[in-house]
């Protein structure tokens, strides 16, 4: 009996089908969606309503719950509180019973998870002092500081001081300085200009809330002679900084005459990325690195002499994941290790969470170096478990569910009936569905199959049978056993004769264009009691129909013979081999064909420009494919500043055949900067264009068209004025321009330039 598979190619097809059926319902436990983020209220907000999102997905759907500062809130206990949707909102927030560290917790049948923490923190500004403050004196050429001493505020706060009356602000230069760390202001070297009153404004960051401090009055000290020295350094001992942020290093120093500051890394290089702000006294490291790290020393001179300080800056990260945890399902009995790793700076520690409680070793759970291992699963071991990986700056989660499968053996399918040829070797496979895995034994009739020579039990549990014969056709039972139940499954073997199963596939070779259709059949004889499946192959990988449904489809029918269609829409990737696999119970055979498609060249290689003048560009380039099909002409374009986008020039020779890989652009603009592209045609179309060369300019020349309209008139006395315009800027354009003044002989009625 002969089968038929056809593989048809064609360029377009529309097909109609109905969408596949939606997956069965799966239960699973809960997974967060989104996790709640530090928050900074404002507590003069018109809204006043702090809200932490929390989502999840589950099914069943989950619950929420929130924690405080590790403690349960009891939303119905306080009716500020309310949770909607997983969300978390205070009404009428306040400072003093909600600041704190929250964390979201989600929960089904399937277990419990906690969400990372999140912070919220209030943003305020209070006012300053009422109180007068005191003025300070100081004689002139000494230095000074005056102190801001801020309000309560959160968080950060932006200084700057108002001298006399606002908006009058103090300008910071070699001179004066404004620590953004403590809000003084520093005068290096007081002078009589900057005698009056001084006030410190503040700004929050958040609310940009602004404060002015009473003012501070500076005077000058009549009695004695200006002093010249150098005072001790502004500079902290240490800085903390999160790798990622910039970090700002802050030094001023008092002295007459007014220091000179320098910087420098000790034991290294101030990182090149680094920038000196404020006239040197303050060092600007953005988007610092673990590297970054180390002693950085400040040192201020005058012709007094000098002085230095030094200040290390420390870098840390929060917790990464290397290596996560992922949902696993296993069998009751077996051992369960989960592996979690993450890198920072402190080294992060490991704690384990099982439905959102801390895990410990004990009994058949043991923790080691952050590993959890569980001996011996059980079904009591089910749940959501979260690796915890922190250090004193933070922590982050990875969670998990453990799902342990707990069922007697099924088989599904059964009875199963195995054709096979005879003297052939036969394997009858035995997969029950079971948890923990069964024990499985074979039977043949009342009696248990014992392996040998001939017949074999592998290690999957499949019963093979080497060199077959009569005497083993009939019934084998396989029995599968556990804890929880046993099945059996009967497997009734049967015999065809050997019979050579053939298959034919044609063409074998065969060209189409893009466009084109190609149909390619495979015939396949064989035994006529066993049915035949086809596979199809492109460049021996299996054609997914689903997954390259936009240029494969598959059609099977039933009609006297059975037929399988793939209908593919024809791109040039589609050249390569095809291959049709016919197989039956009892044998399996394979046949491939070769399909090349004809369609529009690739692109040129490379183009170079070998010569230039101010007229023309000798261009070469290597060949690129043809496609089958023999490249016919070349179009060569170019595209300049002047130009809207890549434009056809004139070629000598002209047309640039096929043949050739070289050519000369004519006609070009002096002095002009020309980006050059070479397109291939054929029979079948144009190709992509060659990736465009680097920019070459032309060389310089006279104009090539004179100026028109030239008129004249419109002169004061003994002067003439002369007018006329340019044509295309192009033709126009050198390296330098030259002006020549217009002469008059005497006695000459002739101007000359």
């Amino acid at each position: 009996m002969k089968m038929i598979g056809v593989l048809v190619i064609l360029v377009i097809i529309l097909v109609f089908t109905s969408p596949p059926p939606p997956p069965e319902s799966e239960e699973f436990g809960p997974v967060f969606v989104r996790e709640p983020d530090d928050v900074v209220f404002p507590l003069d907000s018109d809204e006043k309503k702090a809200v932490m999102h929390c989502e999840a997905r589950g099914n069943p759907p989950p619950t929420y719950s929130w924690y405080i500062n590790g403690t349960e809130v009891d939303a119905e206990a306080d009716y500020r509180y309310s949770v909607i949707d997983g969300n978390f909102i205070i009404t009428n927030a306040s400072e003093i019973t909600d600041y704190g560290k929250y964390q979201c917790q989600a929960e089904n049948s399937f277990g419990t998870i906690l969400s990372r923490d999140a912070l919220l923190q209030f943003a305020y500004l209070g006012a300053f002092s009422g109180k007068t403050r005191g003025g300070v004196s100081v004689r002139e050429g000494q230095g000074v500081v005056l102190m801001c001493t801020p309000p309560p505020h959160s968080p950060e706060i932006i200084y700057s001081w108002v001298f006399n009356e606002f908006p009058s602000f103090v300008a910071e230069d070699s001179r004066r300085f404004i620590s953004q760390d403590t809000g003084n202001l520093y005068i290096s070297k007081v002078q009589p200009s900057d005698v009056g009153s001084y006030i410190c404004l503040v700004k929050n960051t958040v609310t940009n809330a602004r404060v002015l401090s009473p003012p501070t009055p500076l005077t000058l000290k009549t009695d004695g002679e200006a002093l010249r020295f150098i005072a001790p350094l502004h500079f902290p001992t240490s800085v903390l900084a999160a790798r990622g942020v910039t970090v700002r290093l802050e030094c001023f120093a008092l002295g007459n005459p007014v220091p000179t500051i320098t910087w420098r890394k000790i034991n290294g290089n101030i990182p090149k990325k680094a920038r000196l702000r404020k006239s040197q006294a303050v060092l600007e490291i953005p988007t610092i690195q673990l590297e970054d790290s180390g002693t950085y020393e400040c040192k201020a001179e005058n012709p007094r002499g000098g002085t230095a300080f030094k200040g290390h800056l420390q870098v840390y990260t929060l917790p990464q994941w290397v290596k996560m945890i992922n949902d696993t399902q296993m069998d009751s009995g077996e051992k369960l290790q989960w592996e979690c790793k993450a890198t920072g700076r402190p080294r992060p520690t490991y704690r384990w969470l099982r439905n959102g409680l801390p895990l410990k070793s004990q009994g058949h759970v043991e923790i080691v170096n952050g590993d959890l291992i569980v001996h011996k699963v059980q079904q009591t071991d089910s749940g959501m478990y979260q690796c915890v990986a922190e250090n004193k700056y933070g922590a982050i989660y990875s969670n998990a569910e453990l799902k342990i499968l707990a069922s007697a053996p099924v088989f599904v399918p059964n009875p199963i009936r195995v054709i096979a040829t005879l003297g052939k070797d036969v394997s009858i496979e035995c997969k029950p569905r079971a948890s923990p895995k069964p024990r499985i034994i074979w039977k043949r009739g009342d009696r248990r199959i014992q392996p040998n020579k001939r017949i074999m039990l592998l290690r999957n549990n499949t019963l093979r049978i080497v060199n077959s014969s009569r005497a083993d056709e009939g019934s084998y039972v396989c029995r599968a056993e556990n804890q929880l139940g046993s099945a059996e499954m009967t497997a009734i073997l049967s015999f065809v004769l050997p019979e050579a199963m053939r298959v034919e596939l044609s063409p074998i070779r065969v060209e189409v264009t893009v466009g084109e259709s190609v149909v390619l059949s495979c015939k396949a004889t064989h035994d006529t009691s066993l049915d035949v499946a086809f596979q199809w192959f492109f460049n021996q990988k299996p054609i997914n129909f689903q997954q390259d449904g936009g240029h494969f489809e598959y059609i099977q029918t039933h009609i006297n013979v059975s037929e399988t269609s793939v209908i593919l829409s024809i791109l040039l990737k589609h050249a390569g081999k095809y291959g049709c696999r016919a197989q039956t119970s009892a044998d399996t055979v394979f046949a491939e064909a070769e399909l090349l498609v004809r369609g529009p060249p690739g692109p040129p290689g490379v183009v170079i420009v070998e010569e230039i003048t101010d007229a023309t560009a000798t261009l070469s380039w290597t060949r690129g494919l043809d496609n089958h099909s023999p490249i016919s002409t070349y179009n060569l374009q170019a595209r300049s500043p002047f130009s809207l986008g890549w434009q056809t020039v004139k070629t000598d020779p002209e047309p640039v055949t096929g043949d050739m890989e070289s050519a000369i652009a004519v006609e070009l603009n002096p002095w002009v900067e020309y980006e050059f592209r070479v397109v291939a045609s054929n029979a079948i179309g144009t190709g992509d264009p060659s990736a465009p060369s680097r920019g070459v300019r032309t060389k310089e020349a006279v104009p090539s068209v004179a100026p028109v309209n030239v008129s004249g008139g419109n002169g004061r006395r003994h002067e003439l004025v002369i007018s006329w315009e340019v044509g295309p800027l192009q033709a126009f354009l050198c390296s330098k321009t030259k002006t020549t003044n217009l002469q008059k002989p005497s006695g000459s009625g002739v101007w000359i330039i």
